[in-house]
């Protein structure tokens, strides 16, 4: 399986899908969702789940990831620029933006993609793709543990990408 992403040149996550955009929630959290293709998925496939994260974020956040993009039960190839606002063929779990750390967003606004807003040098995020035999009993606002819990046993392909977005 491969995913590639018109938003990322050069091992580069474009600005406008973080903190240097022109889209953002009511609480300046940057929406535009970067779109992703996958490509040569296993014949068994029958959804696809994305977890977007920034390991980088360890010392800021006081020694964990930051969740920027929980999703699952996509059902199609190619996810859009900006969907994660407007698609409704998909479930979205919670951000972390709706930690202490992120200010505490409701869980109907972390519910969504949550841009990235590196605060102290450029940070390096990994898009896990997985392709799965089944689709997940989850609902709106999961959490990356329960996302987990749920692919056990269904993940029949993965692929990681990696890029830098710029303080």
């Amino acid at each position: 399986m491969i995913v590639t992403s018109s938003g990322i040149r050069n091992g580069k996550i474009h600005d406008k899908y973080g903190k240097r955009g022109a889209s953002f929630n009511e609480n300046g959290v940057p929406t535009c969702s970067i779109p992703l293709k996958i490509e040569e998925a296993p014949k068994d496939t029958v959804s696809f789940a994305l977890v977007l994260e920034d390991k980088d974020a360890y010392p800021v956040t006081g020694g964990f990831s930051w969740v920027h993009w929980l999703a699952a039960n996509i059902t199609r190839n190619e996810l859009f620029e900006n969907e994660s606002q407007t698609a409704n063929d998909f479930v979205q779990g919670a951000n972390s933006w709706i930690s202490i750390q992120g200010g505490q967003q409701s869980k109907a606004l972390s519910s969504f993609y949550g841009g990235m807003t590196p605060p102290d040098c450029p940070h390096l995020y990994e898009i896990h793709v997985y392709a799965l035999d089944t689709m997940l009993d989850l609902e709106n606002g999961f959490l990356m543990n329960e996302l987990y819990r749920k692919m056990d046993d269904h993940i029949v392909d993965q692929f990681t990408m990696k890029a830098v977005y710029d303080n």
